[in-house]
């Protein structure tokens, strides 16, 4: 596997991200020297790529202008993500494609129909939220409310039916109440994300939310918060991963187990490990694998 830069920077000013100041204003790469980079990368023996981004669903391709420098007639004949994925994943059927991270509010729903058009780009969808709560996501300046968060969940589950999503989420961010980290738990028990990244708030000096915001939940109730969300995640990571039994999965394997050199491990579309017998397969093969058992967060079988 392999990781492939397609933009820098970020212009969506979060108010807890220090990205936008350390890493600038953001830059679409040249969509030929992508794809030439993913040619090259599969002509090497590398069998999967992901296309990385602070926020890969604003990548657009002008002639090096950037999104927020084009006019909305200019808008309409750019090279967008949707375009730039197909093309990679044309290279060929045995490379496969991933990408991270996707905003709420940037993911289109022509980015979703690209991912059903192509069985190489995997049915997966990072999409972070960071709190569930519509209040809380304006002070963090996300650009999206709880409602446009879910609609964009809901588009994803109807055009993909069997995607994986993971997500951020952020607890004890500045002033946060009862209610508002309540409604973090019950947006959670909607979309039962397959895999997550918690954190508890900590302030970045120069963010916005340093000078706006006073950091006032205590260290114990945000940890105690972080807690809590963990092991609703838990719960809903196991239901995913159990979801997967007796179904048939396509593995790109990766290595042997770290629990069994006489297991192989590798992930199916949707991002889960999957761990089988070793038998003669090796690193780079694609198997299909029967679930049998499962983990909290891995699928176990035999090839078929």
């Amino acid at each position: 596997t392999a990781f492939i830069s397609i933009t820098r920077g970020c212009d969506n000013m979060c108010s807890f991200c220090v990205v936008p100041f350390t890493r600038g204003r953001e830059r679409s790469r040249e969509p030929e020297s992508i794809v030439n980079e993913a040619k090259n990368l599969f002509e090497r023996g590398f069998k999967e790529v992901t296309l990385l981004g602070q926020n890969v669903d604003s990548y657009v391709w002008a002639n090096g202008k950037a999104k927020k420098e084009l006019s909305e007639g200019e808008m309409k004949n750019v090279f967008t993500f949707a375009n730039l994925l197909e093309a990679v994943a044309k290279i060929s059927p045995d490379l496969r494609v991933r990408f991270s991270t996707s905003n709420p509010q940037d993911m289109t729903d022509d980015v979703l129909h690209t991912i059903v058009k192509h069985e190489n780009i995997c049915d997966y969808v990072h999409l972070p939220v960071q709190s569930g709560n519509t209040n809380m996501l304006e002070r963090m300046n996300r650009g999206y409310s709880r409602e446009k968060y879910l609609e964009r969940i809901s588009a994803i589950q109807r055009i993909i039916p069997d995607a994986g999503i993971s997500t951020d989420i952020i607890t004890g961010f500045c002033g946060e109440t009862e209610q508002e980290f309540a409604d973090t738990l019950s947006l959670m028990n909607e979309v039962k994300f397959d895999f997550a990244y918690m954190f508890a708030y900590s302030e970045r000096p120069g963010t916005l939310a340093h000078k706006k915001y006073k950091d006032d939940v205590a260290e114990d109730l945000k940890k105690s918060r972080l807690q809590e969300v963990i092991a609703l995640q838990q719960k809903h990571s196991a239901e995913r991963t159990k979801s997967g039994l007796g179904k048939i999965h396509r593995v790109l394997i990766e290595g042997v187990s770290k629990k069994s050199k006489e297991r192989l491990y590798g992930r199916n579309s949707q991002n889960t490990v999957v761990v089988f017998p070793r038998q003669n397969f090796k690193k780079g093969d694609y198997v299909n694998v029967l679930a049998k058992e499962c983990t909290l967060a891995t699928l176990i079988g035999e090839v078929v």
